[in-house]
């Protein structure tokens, strides 16, 4: 048996839902709305997903370009992390993320509560850029 790999290979542009999760009360903060740090976590690990599998391999963050947040999101709230290469250079792939908020289960209805831009570099097995593959 084969595989095709190129099945999994995102192509730039493609926008993907990368994660999905749900925030529980240890995420919140002292106001009851979930922690801007745990969002932004929960971001980065999403934003990184498809440069690594456009490298083929590790990535690191090298930078948060950007990053608003456009409504407190909520102990219970379904949050879905979409995905979108919106650039690849040499070394870097620059990702922009937008994050949903599945909200209210018995009037169910979605809002849009962050989007980012990240901006991740392929590394090698000792921490070295390297060219994207």
């Amino acid at each position: 048996m084969t595989q095709d790999s190129s099945a999994v290979q995102p192509q730039s542009g493609q926008r993907e839902l990368v994660l999905r999760v749900m925030p529980m009360p240890a995420d919140a903060n002292a106001n009851g709305d979930i922690f801007g740090g745990w969002i932004m976590a929960q971001v980065d690990i999403a934003g990184s997903i498809l440069p690594a599998r456009f490298s083929r391999g590790r990535v690191t963050t090298v930078a948060v370009n950007e990053f608003v947040f456009k409504q407190p999101v909520s102990v219970g709230d379904l949050l879905s992390f979409y995905a979108t290469i919106t650039r690849v250079g040499r070394t870097s792939i620059t990702v922009h993320v937008e994050v949903m908020a599945e909200r209210d289960p018995e009037n169910p209805h979605i809002v849009k509560v962050t989007q980012a831009n990240l901006t991740y570099v392929a590394i090698d097995r000792q921490g070295k850029t390297r060219p994207v593959a």
